[in-house]
Formats: C-alpha cells, sequence, structure tokens
C-alpha cells in the first residue's frame, strides 16, 4: 500500500495539534523523556517538551499490560497480557496538560484542507487533564503523570463485571458494582524505568464490590477489594522507512483496519493493512541476507523446565520459514534474561501465566495503528493447557511409560503438544492468522488447532508421531508474502498480488469461520487430522473404543485417589467431540476459498452428496446404544469418593451425575449424545441443509436428515440407554423448532415430524418403554409442559468443557 509523500506531509502539518502525526514528535535524548519520581508524594513526573504551535508536547505509542492478575480463565486479566495500545499525545490547554488518545481509525488523505476536515469528524478522548508541576526557561514542561496511570485505562472493572473479557469466558462467575478505588491505587515510583525508546511504570490498582461474583470470591484473598498492578508503556513512534504492506485476503495474515476518507473514488474507504516487524535486509538486492535487526522472542522464565525449553525449541520453529525467505538469522527464540523486564516493551516475550482452571493462550502485540507495525509481539501461555493434554494421554495409554521418552509417554507427547503451542501462538504474534484447513494437507502449518495423530498398531494406541515437528508449507508461504521485500525498483503490490496468486492450489488457507457446530466448512476444523472429516471420526471412535476398553486404575499413578478416575474419564468418554464436529459441517457444508477478482478460481460449491451422506451414517453411529453405554464393570471404580476441600480443577471437568459420588452411566450417555445432537440439529445447519435440498435434490434434505436421525434414535430403543438418546433426540427438535433463529421452513417440517412421532408414541406398549413413550407423547404434545421442560436450568445436560477454557457453569460441585 503506497503512502505520497505528499499525503503524509499535508496530514502531519494539519492535523498536528489532534494528534494525527505520521512521524516522531520527541527529538532523540539520552532517555526518551526526562523523568524523575518524588517517593514522599507519590509521584512520578515527566518533563516534556515546550508545546508547538497547536500544544502539542509529545506524542508517543503507549500501552498497557498486567503485571499482577486475576489467575482466571473465564474473567480475563492475565499476568503479562496487553491490553490497552493507543497514539498518546501530551497537549496544552491553559493551566492543564491533556493526556489525548488520537483516533487513527479514521483519516482522510489528500491536501491539507481534507487531511484537517478527516480529523475533525471524529472524536478523541481525553483520558486525563494534569496539573503542570513547573515550566522551565525553554518552555519544557513539568507534569506529574500519576493520575493518568492510576487510571482504569484497561477497563478491569468492566472484565470484573462480566464485560470486556479477551478470549470467551462465559463470564458466569462475573461480580457486580466493581469500581476503582482512589485511594487504595497509587503509581509505583520504585518502578519507573527510562530509555532511550520507552519508558516504563507501574501503578497499583485496587477495585471494591460487595458482589464480587464467585470467580473472584475463589480466588482474591478478600474478593470485596482485588488489586492488580497495571504496567504502562510509553514508546517513541517508529520512525520513517518501515514500508505498509496492503492486506490480501488471501495471505494468511492479520491486519488493521481503518476508513480513509480521502481515497480516491472506486477505490475502498475502507483499508486494511498487514501486520507485521519491521525487517530489512542488511543488501536489498540480495536473495539471501542477513537483516539489520533480528526478530528475537524471548521466554518468560516463569515457566517451569521442562516446559520453557520446549517452548523455546517450538518458537525457534519459525528460523526455518524466514531462512527460506532469504533472511538469514532473522528470528531467533532466547531465554529471558536475568533482571530483564518482560513488560519492557524492548522485549518479545512468550509470558507463562497460572490460572486457576485452564484457559486459552494467545498471541499478539504492540502495533502502531498509523501503518500496521508491529513494534513489540506477546504472547500469553496459559499453565494448565499442558497439564490437561497430559490428562488425556495418560487416559488413552496410562501412566506406566511417564518420563521415559518412549512413543506413549505422556510427558514426551505433551512436551510435542507444547512446542507447536508456542509456535502457533508466536505465528499469531509475527501477524498471522489461524489457517485450519492445514490438517487435511497433512499438517502444512503451525497455525492449525491440531488433533494428535492417535493411531491403531496391532489393536494398540499408538502416540509416536502425535504432533509434527516444524512448521510446514504454509507458514513458508506466509513469512515469505509478508515479510520479504521486491527487489529495488519492482512494484511493491503488484509483487505480493503475485505472490499470494501463486500459492493457489498448492496449499489451502481457512481461517476459523466458527468455533462450534456450526460451521461451514468441512474442511475448517479445530483438533482433526486428515483429508477426510468422516475417516477420523471413525478413527477417533476406534480409539475410544480401544481406550475405554483398557480404561481402570492404571491411568492414575500410584497413591493418587482413585476418585480422580472421573476426571480422566471425561476427555477418553468424549474423545470424539471434536470429530463429530467436523464430520458434521460437511452436512449441508459448503467447501470455500478466499476469492478475489481476477485470481480465476472456482467458486464455492456444496459439500459432495456422497460426502454428507457418509458423514450422516458416521454421526448416527455415535448415537448408538452400543458407542454409549458405559462398560458395567467401570461403573463402580468411577464411583470412588474423595474427600478434601472442594477443587476447582477437578469439579468443572467431571460429569455432573445425579448423585454426588455414585457415577450415573446414563448421564454419561446423556452429554455424548446431545454433542452429536448439538452438531446435527444446529440450527443455522438445518437451514442450510433445507436449501441446498432446494436448489440441488440429489443433495441431502431435512425430511431425509430428520428421517435418518428419528430411526437411529427413537425407533432404536432397545434399553434405558437408546430411550436416552431418543428422548434427548426429541428434546433437541422441540427446542430447534422453538429457536427464534429457526426459519420458518424448518420449523414447520420439525414441528410437524414430531407431532407424527407423538401421535405414534401415545400408542404405548408394555413395561418401561410403553411408560416412556406415553410420558413423551404426552410431553410433546402439551406446550405448556413443554414449556415448563425448556424452563429448568439442564433443560440440556451439562457439557463438561473441552476447548481450554473452563467455565464456571460446569462447576457443579461447587453449586
Amino acid at each position: 500500500m503506497k503512502l505520497k509523500a505528499s499525503a503524509i506531509g499535508a496530514l502531519m502539518a494539519s492535523a498536528a495539534w489532534l494528534g494525527l502525526g505520521l512521524g516522531p514528535a520527541v527529538a532523540q535524548t539520552a532517555t526518551l523523556l526526562p523523568v524523575r519520581t518524588a517517593p514522599a508524594e507519590g509521584r512520578v513526573l515527566f518533563t516534556l517538551p515546550a508545546p508547538d504551535a497547536q500544544g502539542v508536547a509529545g506524542r508517543f505509542l503507549y500501552a498497557s499490560s498486567i503485571r499482577q492478575g486475576l489467575g482466571s480463565a473465564d474473567l480475563t486479566i492475565d499476568r503479562g497480557m496487553v491490553r490497552s495500545q493507543q497514539i498518546l499525545a501530551f497537549r496544552r490547554i491553559g493551566k492543564k496538560v491533556a493526556v489525548v488518545f488520537e483516533n487513527h481509525d479514521f483519516r482522510a488523505t489528500g491536501d491539507a484542507d481534507v487531511v484537517k476536515g478527516g480529523v475533525e469528524s471524529f472524536p478523541t478522548s481525553v483520558i486525563a487533564m494534569l496539573d503542570v508541576v513547573a515550566t522551565d526557561a525553554a518552555g519544557d514542561l513539568v507534569v506529574d503523570i500519576s493520575p493518568f496511570v492510576t487510571r482504569d485505562v484497561i477497563g478491569i472493572a468492566d472484565v470484573l463485571n462480566g464485560g470486556g473479557g479477551l478470549t470467551g469466558g462465559s463470564n458466569a462467575g462475573a461480580g457486580k458494582g466493581f469500581r476503582l478505588v482512589d485511594g487504595l491505587s497509587t503509581v509505583d515510583p520504585a518502578s519507573l524505568k527510562a530509555f532511550p525508546d520507552n519508558i516504563e511504570v507501574d501503578a497499583l490498582q485496587t477495585f471494591a464490590s460487595d458482589q464480587p461474583g464467585r470467580e473472584v470470591s475463589n480466588i482474591a484473598p478478600d474478593p470485596r477489594q482485588v488489586s492488580f498492578i497495571v504496567h504502562h508503556s510509553f514508546i517513541r513512534l517508529p520512525g520513517p522507512g518501515f514500508v505498509p504492506r496492503k492486506y490480501d485476503q488471501r495471505s494468511g495474515a492479520s491486519g488493521n483496519l481503518h476508513y480513509d476518507y480521502g481515497a480516491p473514488l472506486g477505490e475502498d474507504v475502507a483499508q486494511i493493512v498487514a501486520n507485521r516487524f519491521r525487517l530489512e535486509k542488511v543488501d536489498p538486492t540480495a536473495t539471501r541476507s542477513r537483516v539489520k535487526k533480528p526478530i528475537i522472542f524471548y521466554i518468560d522464565t516463569a515457566a517451569p523446565e521442562p516446559v520453557r525449553t520446549a517452548l523455546m525449541e517450538g518458537v525457534n520453529y519459525w528460523r526455518a520459514a524466514f531462512d527460506k525467505a532469504g533472511y538469514i538469522d532473522a528470528f531467533e527464540a532466547k531465554m529471558l534474561p536475568p533482571g530483564a523486564d518482560p513488560l519492557d516493551v524492548r522485549y518479545n516475550m512468550v509470558n507463562w501465566t497460572n490460572r486457576l482452571t485452564r484457559g486459552w493462550s494467545y498471541g499478539g502485540g504492540i502495533v502502531d495503528p498509523r501503518t500496521g507495525e508491529i513494534v513489540k509481539g506477546n504472547v500469553v501461555i496459559g499453565a494448565l493447557r499442558v497439564r490437561q493434554d497430559m490428562i488425556l494421554f495418560q487416559g488413552l495409554v496410562g501412566t506406566a511409560q511417564e518420563n521415559t521418552g518412549a512413543a506413549n509417554d505422556p510427558v514426551r507427547v505433551s512436551l510435542a503438544r507444547i512446542r507447536q503451542l508456542g509456535a502457533h501462538e508466536v505465528g499469531h504474534a509475527l501477524g498471522f492468522q489461524h489457517n485450519f484447513i492445514g490438517s487435511t494437507e497433512d499438517r502444512t502449518s503451525v497455525m492449525e488447532y491440531p488433533g494428535p495423530r492417535v493411531k491403531l498398531v496391532d489393536g494398540k494406541i499408538d502416540l509416536s508421531d502425535a504432533y509434527k515437528e516444524g512448521g510446514g508449507a504454509w507458514d513458508d508461504f506466509t513469512v515469505d508474502w509478508l515479510y520479504s521485500a521486491p527487489p529495488p525498483g519492482v512494484d511493491e503490490d503488484k509483487w505480493a498480488w503475485d505472490k499470494a496468486q501463486a500459492v493457489q492450489g498448492k496449499v489451502r488457507y481457512v481461517i476459523d469461520g466458527s468455533r462450534g457446530p456450526e460451521g461451514v466448512s468441512p474442511y475448517s476444523s479445530m483438533w482433526d487430522d486428515g483429508p477426510d472429516p468422516t475417516a477420523w471420526l471413525k478413527q477417533m471412535m476406534a480409539v475410544r473404543r480401544v481406550a475405554l476398553t483398557n480404561f481402570g486404575p492404571g491411568v492414575l499413578h500410584a497413591g493418587e485417589p482413585m476418585a480422580n478416575l472421573q476426571r480422566v474419564f471425561v476427555p477418553v468418554w468424549l474423545l470424539h467431540r471434536y470429530s463429530v464436529y467436523s464430520a458434521a459441517k460437511a452436512i449441508g457444508g459448503i467447501d470455500y476459498d478466499y476469492l478475489v477478482v481476477g485470481d480465476g478460481r472456482d467458486f464455492a460449491k456444496p459439500a459432495p452428496a456422497a460426502m454428507q451422506a457418509a458423514a450422516l451414517d458416521a454421526l448416527l453411529e455415535t448415537l448408538s446404544a452400543k458407542e454409549l453405554s458405559v462398560p458395567d464393570r467401570l461403573v463402580m471404580p468411577l464411583s470412588s469418593a474423595a474427600t478434601g476441600p472442594r477443587n476447582a480443577q477437578f469439579s468443572q471437568e467431571v460429569l455432573k451425575t445425579a448423585a454426588y459420588t455414585a457415577f450415573d452411566p446414563l448421564v454419561a450417555a446423556d452429554v455424548a449424545a446431545q454433542i452429536t445432537l448439538d452438531a446435527l440439529l444446529d440450527t443455522t445447519r438445518l437451514i442450510r441443509v433445507y436449501e441446498q435440498h432446494r436448489r440441488d435434490p440429489s443433495l441431502p434434505g431435512l425430511d431425509m436428515l430428520l428421517d435418518r436421525l428419528t430411526a437411529a434414535t427413537v425407533d432404536q430403543r432397545g434399553d434405558a440407554v437408546a430411550r436416552r438418546v431418543a428422548y434427548r433426540t426429541l428434546i433437541t427438535m422441540a427446542r430447534v423448532a422453538r429457536d427464534p433463529e429457526s426459519s420458518p421452513d424448518v420449523v414447520a417440517i420439525v414441528n410437524d415430524r414430531l407431532r407424527t412421532i407423538a401421535a405414534r408414541l401415545a400408542k404405548g406398549g408394555a413395561g418401561e418403554d410403553g411408560a416412556w413413550s406415553r410420558s413423551v407423547a404426552r410431553l410433546l404434545t402439551d406446550e405448556e409442559m413443554l414449556a415448563r421442560e425448556f424452563a429448568k436450568r439442564q433443560v440440556a445436560p451439562a457439557i463438561p468443557p473441552g476447548m481450554p477454557i473452563g467455565s464456571p457453569d460446569s462447576d457443579w460441585i461447587g453449586e
């Protein structure tokens, strides 16, 4: 994306007072600004340069982050996370200095008047008013920065009150009425550090509420007053020389969106620039060259060994991709040096955070919103992820080979997973999006959520090739597209477009259009493996059968409470949950790519009829009583009791059975069935199935899907397990018919099918099945009774969390 020099000059000249400058606003000094502390007064003093004609006394890139967090998976206030980032200007207004967050999402390039009009059309945000402590003879201003850094700039109160979370937790345990307490908040003068390009300072912030909620109550010493250390970074604006790259939706890059109202007519006002580090060859004419400043990521030594080393090894997977792109020694992962501050913007970081329950890891960083230049890459890895992986692998192969380095050593496999996770999250921090189709092409990218490759060899589970070492072909392409530069004199936009065009047909790219079972692409799924989603589901079901056959005390360690079998049982019992989602996406599925005009590729197309039919067959098999019956020999071991304090890491991970200790195999069947039913009967899926058959009768339709489903469940009531599955099927269908998002066509067909089934069941029969049939028939035909059923708290069974984030909703023991 070309930014003309004349446009930049006009932008700087006309908009300086409102903060749309595109160059550094402060001259180079020994430190970014002269700073000092007044510890006795609790003040931190910045000396700002004399204001210019518009009153601007310095402009900086500003970011806030968390030094001491909450340790919650649901209320995301994580150690090491970056939250707020802005272009900040200090502007002298009378006796005060305003701290202004500028608005770079909206702009207008052109002559001075066009630029000025763009600036004045949208607001800025004044965050604080500072007193001028002193003014020297040169006009420099001394201000106390404390009133700004003690404000809730991050929005911690919003998160504590159930809003503003980063990673999609349920927020069910959030509180109410949290507010910043000024009298219990202060800047920390001892934390102040000043360097040539950045200033770093901490503030203690305390939030109070009389209704702190379950999550804070579970964690804080006094939940009514919870305190955090918030870190503030003031950063020199990046200098000239960085070339923004126009975003291409085929590239796999992430980007910054802004609106340019000075764009020529015929061009979109919405403009996206790709996010990337400034990476320059020493010799820009050479195919291969060393770089002026390598990209170095540092591993947080708060991570324990051997995880710490595994993270470094995984992050270093990216070295090869940069080398293939012609950048010699351009990327490296190292351990954070002793004494270094991980929140210092000079360090790209892989942070380690501990939480009460397991949660997401994530990658991002600090980006110049004007150009897309990444100033600091920042990753947060949740400590319990690797431990949850360990539980899964122990459930599959037991603990006998632990720490042996053997193929089925759960420690070995879990460290292989953490290497991949480190590479994945640093990929985000480098500027790359997910690629969830990589697993279908034999693991072309670390930007997947890879499922472990679990094999059956001679009837035994084999984890020898669970995770790939290193990146793949897609990662090589993305690094080349985003970071390499054309030879001098070559048009950059055309050069980048041609690179994106050349990879088409060689390696595919599909991001995560959805996280749940409602997804459209049969090839874009999380935690899957292989080109055929139905084959993967069948493979996982076969592995699950072997794992359940072998399941017992051998999945635990000597001396471990037998009650822990309940926790290990869940990931084994629900081993197929993501395979179900993957296969379900074939039904009513659409195979698509990210097309651009002129690239010559085909439009999206429906998943083939044979693929949809095979997926439906496999999904219906997961609802059979044979697959959903817990072996009788496991019921009593799974009913083992435990003593001791309540442990949230245990209680949210187990099945909510009918009685505290007694394991209920019908609940286990209920939960597994609901996973498949949620996928098959997803409202958007049913709409697509109805519509695809209307356009093309050779593709499956809604009538066929419902016929096959009811034949496999309602008509196969051989025992209590089968009746539970049949009940869950009918209740889920009834919920779909009452879903406001359902189409009238789907509602009509589903309701008609339910009436037909109810009439048949009303005839009843003898014994338990007859009683069940008449009861369900009454329920389906009595709207008030059905409404009461839907009003129950657990109209659907409580499914233990599967994705890496925990949920207070699942903590049924602690209710």
